[in-house]
């Protein structure tokens, strides 16, 4: 009967929350509620979260049991060597530690290794461990930066867990090409995931079918494209790029009316890198009234009389007509005009002279700036490695006194056409003729490893800012960047650079004991990477 009258006593409306916060707080600075007579202690509060409790146990019914998932897909893939598992267990067990302050010391930085092991493993084409699924899914969820390569390693399997656990469903959006990809062999199960299937797998199936049959991926695309999406066409359409050939010109003119004007804009774009089409030859057409032989003069020039409007049909053919801030209204008309158009037309239009030739010539009233960058934009968009070198000119030229433009950042896209070994090698003699405080951005463009005159380049570069006594920590970016992309069997040949120097007069205080921390770093860093190749090898040990 006491334990009836108590039950009545209790204040029915009680929130667990509120209980909670007592709890916390204390009942000196929070005490429960109380109905009248009733104690407010701590006793008392105990006493009201345990008949909360029975409450709440009271009320519950049965529940059914939860239907289990389907099965996880198989993935025929190999499993990865012993070695290898272990290493990346602790790869990714080292990510989750907290950041020490301070010198970085010698040890090499396990977190930025990760990127490298996980595409030599997808270049191995192993399989992830099962167990190590969610640590990998949790790693691409905090570091965007690693999801192609997480999302490819792990597979099938991955992708059937993310779609368990709502904090990895970034996976299933994912429109990286480094996702599962479907099989393209069977035009029925094609059929069925376009017309059934998430966003991410119907992208992920298209860009397989692009590889495989470009022709019928864009009829695929076709036969839905008044049905999708803008956010979706723009996608779609962008998925055109890989494998772009005259062939898709007429599906590409027909996205020019699309009602988005991203879309439009993109089809433009891509256009634009079919130097035969006709959207070329319009744009070709306007350039010509603008960019024109100068022949008042001694020698021959170019004149430039940039557009005065930008009509309809311009905006047609992908020209946006509002400038950003700070940006002329002419001069941005008359370079999207200019990048947009075929590159060998100039040369026509100037009597045969070559890339070069047209480059080197001066341009009237202060166009050269905005002419060059048109320029270099159109290289880049129609992959023309002649017209590259002649707008980067010689490596040993300072960049503000080039024939084509002095950006950095441009210089590296126009890099980015140049054959792979050519590429190295033009970055290897900059470096040796400027240092390296502009050589960072065009770093980040080489293919890694780096080729051995790069390396030893970049390697001659740091020892003669360390003997020089220089601030080390102003070269951390591209120490960084050689502990990443040197070649391993470079680490022999650095043990001599880990000892202390001997600081000059005028050096920064402690700049030694730093460069020694710093190649000793690098070499442990290279000797890591090298393991970690050996490992990853069929065979490896175990």
């Amino acid at each position: 009967m006491a334990t009836t009258q108590t039950t009545a006593r209790a204040p029915m409306g009680a929130p667990w929350e509120d209980l909670v916060t007592s709890a916390l707080l204390g009942t000196d600075r929070r005490p429960p509620a109380a109905e009248s007579g009733d104690p407010a202690g701590p006793a008392a509060l105990l006493d009201r979260a345990a008949l909360h409790t029975v409450r709440r146990r009271a009320a519950l019914r049965p529940a059914t049991g939860a239907a289990l998932p389907d099965p996880a897909p198989a993935d025929p893939r190999p499993p990865l060597p012993a070695a290898a598992r272990r290493r990346l267990a602790q790869l990714l067990a080292d990510r989750s530690a907290p950041p020490g302050g301070g010198r970085r010391g010698t040890a090499p930085d396990l977190t930025e290794l990760i990127p490298q092991w996980l595409a030599s493993a997808g270049a191995h084409g192993y399989r992830a461990p099962a167990e190590l699924l969610p640590a990998l899914l949790d790693a691409a969820r905090a570091r965007t930066d690693l999801r192609p390569h997480v999302l490819a390693f792990a597979g099938p399997r991955g992708l059937w867990l993310a779609g368990l656990n709502p904090e990895w469903r970034f996976a299933l959006r994912a429109t990286s090409r480094g996702a599962h990809r479907p099989d393209t062999t069977d035009p029925e199960a094609v059929r069925r995931l376009w017309a059934d299937g998430l966003f991410a797998e119907r992208v992920a199936l298209l860009g397989a079918l692009r590889e495989r049959d470009p022709g019928a991926a864009r009829s695929l695309l076709a036969g839905t494209w008044s049905m999708e999406r803008a956010e979706d066409r723009l996608m779609f359409v962008d998925s055109l790029r890989a494998g772009l050939s005259d062939a898709d010109e007429a599906f590409l003119e027909a996205a020019l009316r699309d009602r988005s004007r991203n879309v439009r804009a993109t089809a433009a774009e891509l256009l634009s890198g079919l130097p035969g089409s006709a959207l070329g030859g319009r744009m070709a057409a306007r350039a010509m009234t603008c960019v024109n032989p100068d022949r008042s003069g001694d020698a021959l020039a170019i004149a430039v009389e940039a557009p005065h409007e930008c009509d309809t049909g311009m905006e047609r053919d992908g020209v946006v007509a509002v400038p950003p801030s700070g940006r002329g209204e002419r001069s941005w008309w008359l370079g999207q005009l200019v990048e947009a158009t075929p590159l060998g037309v100039w040369c026509e239009r100037f009597g045969g002279r070559g890339a070069r030739e047209l480059v080197a010539l001066p341009v009237a009233d202060g166009w050269s700036g905005d002419l060059h960058a048109a320029w270099c934009r159109a290289a880049v968009r129609q992959r023309d490695p002649d017209w590259a070198r002649a707008l980067l000119g010689t490596p040993s030229t300072p960049p503000a006194n080039g024939p084509g433009t002095a950006s950095l950042a441009q210089r590296s896209t126009l890099l980015s056409t140049l054959p792979p070994a050519e590429r190295s090698l033009w970055v290897a003699d900059f470096i040796a003729a400027h240092g390296l405080s502009e050589a960072f951005q065009l770093l980040g463009v080489c293919p890694v490893p780096w080729e051995e005159p790069l390396g030893r380049s970049v390697v001659d570069a740091l020892d003669i800012a360390r003997d020089a006594g220089s601030y080390p920590w102003s070269f951390s970016g591209v120490m960084g960047l050689a502990e990443r992309c040197l070649n391993p069997a470079e680490a022999g040949r650095l043990e001599v650079l880990t000892t202390t120097p001997d600081e000059p007069e005028g050096a920064s205080p402690g700049a030694g004991g730093y460069w020694s921390e710093a190649f000793q770093r690098l070499v442990s860093t290279l000797r890591l990477r090298a393991a970690m190749d050996a490992e990853l090898a069929p065979g490896g040990a175990d």
